[in-house]
C-alpha cells in the first residue's frame, strides 16, 4: 500500500523545514505558507510583484549550512522561529523585522558568496522552484536505494520535499508522470520530474556537505533527478497515513 508517511513545508525558501500532520489543500495553489517567502541577496532583481526564479534567492545550493535549519510558524501571527545547529533560536516576522533575520544569518551564510539582504513575498503565490503553483513528492525507497549506491544513510529531508511517500517501488513515482493521484480528499496531477542541484549533497542535520548525490545519480541512473512535481486539481484535506490512488 503507498502511503503518506510525512508532510512538510517550508515557511521561507531554503531556510528551514516545518514538520505537519494534515493539510488543506486548494486547488491551483501551493502547500499553505511553502515557500510564502524568500530570502533576497545583494545580486537579487525580484520585486515581489510575480514569481521569480530561485538564482534570485539565497539557498542551500550555494550556502549548504542553511540545509540544517528548521522551522516553526504561528500562522496567526505570522511571526516564524528559526532553530539552527550553529545559532541561537530567531523569532521574528519576516514581513517586518527583515533585519534581525539577516543579522541572524549572516554567521552561516559563506562569505565569498551573494550576501542575504532582505525578504520578500508575492501575494497569492509560493515561491517554489517552477512557475506554476506545485507540491513536491518523494519516495522513501527511491532515496533508500540511493543511499546504498553511496553506501550511507541518506535522509529524506535533504530533498525538501513536500509529501514523503512508503509502499512504493524505487523509482516508481516517475511512472506517475501525466497521471492523476487522489491523496485523502484532494487530487493532483504529476507534472515533471525534479532535476536536483547540489544542495542536496549537504546533510540536513550538520549543513556539511557528506554526499555526492549529483555524481550517484548520473553514475548509476544517467539522470539528476530525485521526486516529482505535482499541482492541486481538486480541493481537500490531506494527512499522513493517507493512501495514494493512481486515477
Amino acid at each position: 500500500m503507498t502511503a503518506v508517511s510525512a508532510l512538510w513545508r517550508h515557511p521561507i525558501k531554503a531556510h528551514g523545514r516545518e514538520p505537519l500532520e494534515r493539510v488543506a489543500l486548494k486547488a491551483g495553489h501551493c502547500m499553505p505558507w511553502d515557500r510564502h517567502w524568500a530570502v533576497t541577496h545583494d545580486a537579487t532583481k525580484a520585486d515581489g510583484s510575480a514569481w521569480a526564479a530561485c538564482i534570485n534567492f539565497s539557498r542551500g545550493a550555494s550556502a549548504p549550512r542553511l540545509m540544517a535549519m528548521t522551522a516553526c510558524l504561528d500562522e496567526a501571527a505570522q511571526r516564524i522561529t528559526l532553530s539552527h545547529p550553529d545559532l541561537p533560536d530567531l523569532t521574528f516576522s519576516p514581513d517586518t523585522e527583515a533585519a534581525a533575520f539577516v543579522a541572524w544569518v549572516r554567521p552561516i551564510m559563506p562569505p565569498e558568496r551573494r550576501q542575504s539582504t532582505g525578504i520578500l513575498s508575492v501575494p497569492g503565490t509560493g515561491l517554489t522552484d517552477s512557475k506554476y503553483p506545485s507540491l513536491s513528492i518523494i519516495n522513501s525507497a527511491t532515496n533508500a536505494a540511493l543511499g546504498a549506491v553511496l553506501g550511507q544513510d541518506l535522509s529524506m529531508d535533504r530533498w525538501r520535499g513536500n509529501i514523503h511517500v512508503t509502499g512504493l517501488p524505487a523509482w516508481q513515482e516517475f511512472d506517475w508522470v501525466g497521471r492523476q493521484l487522489r491523496i485523502g480528499g484532494a487530487e493532483f496531477e504529476v507534472q515533471a520530474r525534479i532535476e536536483r542541484c547540489v544542495a542536496t549533497e549537504a546533510n540536513p542535520e550538520t549543513g556539511l556537505r557528506d554526499a555526492e548525490t549529483l555524481k550517484a545519480l548520473r553514475d548509476t541512473w544517467d539522470h539528476q533527478d530525485f521526486g516529482v512535481k505535482v499541482i492541486v486539481t481538486k480541493d481537500g484535506e490531506i494527512a499522513i497515513g493517507d493512501t495514494i490512488e493512481v486515477l
